[in-house]
Formats: C-alpha cells, sequence, structure tokens
C-alpha cells in the first residue's frame, strides 16, 4: 500500500501550487483574501470581479462565493499553464483586453459569468490559434 507522506516525484500532482495557494486554513473552500492578495486587490474590488455582492465576501463556505472564485481560479490556472508563469496570468487576466471576446478582460468576462468563453478561448490559443 502506497502511503502520502513519501509521494512518487514523477506521478501526476493533483494540485497546482497555485491553487493550493489560495485555500482557506483547515477547510475545503478557496479564501477570499487569499485570491485578493494575488491580484493585489481590496477584497470589496474582489467581489465586483468575481460578481458577488461585498457582504458575500464574509462568509468564504458561500455556495455562490466559492463557485465564482472557483470560476476565476480556473481562467487563471489555465492562462498559467499556457504562460507558464502565474504572475504573468495573473496580469492577462485583470488588464489584457480579448479581441475575439468583444476586447473585454477575462476579469470582466468573470464577473459577468462567462468563463466558459474564456476558458474556450485558452483552450484555442493552446490548440494554435492566434489571440
Amino acid at each position: 500500500m502506497a502511503t502520502l507522506a513519501n509521494p512518487d516525484p514523477h506521478a501526476p500532482r493533483l494540485l497546482s501550487g497555485f491553487v493550493a495557494s489560495l485555500q482557506e486554513p483547515r477547510t475545503p473552500h478557496i479564501s477570499p483574501r487569499r485570491v485578493a492578495d494575488v491580484l493585489g486587490v481590496q477584497i470589496s474590488r474582489l467581489a465586483g470581479i468575481i460578481g458577488v455582492h461585498r457582504n458575500t465576501m464574509r462568509n468564504p463556505a458561500s455556495e455562490r462565493l466559492q463557485d465564482r472564485l472557483r470560476d476565476m481560479v480556473r481562467v487563471i490556472a489555465a492562462a498559467a499553464e499556457l504562460t507558464g508563469d502565474t504572475d504573468r496570468a495573473v496580469y492577462w487576466f485583470m488588464n489584457e483586453p480579448v479581441a475575439t471576446l468583444r476586447r473585454r478582460t477575462a476579469a470582466e468576462l468573470v464577473a459577468d459569468g462567462h468563463a466558459d468563453a474564456v476558458l474556450a478561448h485558452l483552450e484555442e490559443l493552446a490548440n494554435g490559434a492566434n489571440g
């Protein structure tokens, strides 16, 4: 029987370092505070980025909050896979208008509930399309 204490160094990792760094301590939730820190924004601005009311941010266990944070993290993680750099992916997420998505940033699109469109765009880029 394999032990978790000594994992196979050649086995794929279950969590990226980026995603693992966002965990709310001692919970199965994404930490809004840690996400805000990564993005370099206040909690109230993060609420706007993910499209929830700022009072929702007070309850990290909120299903709606976690769903929206998960969408955002999926987009940033996919962009980081493409760029090879989480910092560049975060910068892209917050600032780069996506020409094929009406020149809106990924952050704006995620706030409006269009994370799947952004992920589809990133998949096209990964498959060789021009951005």
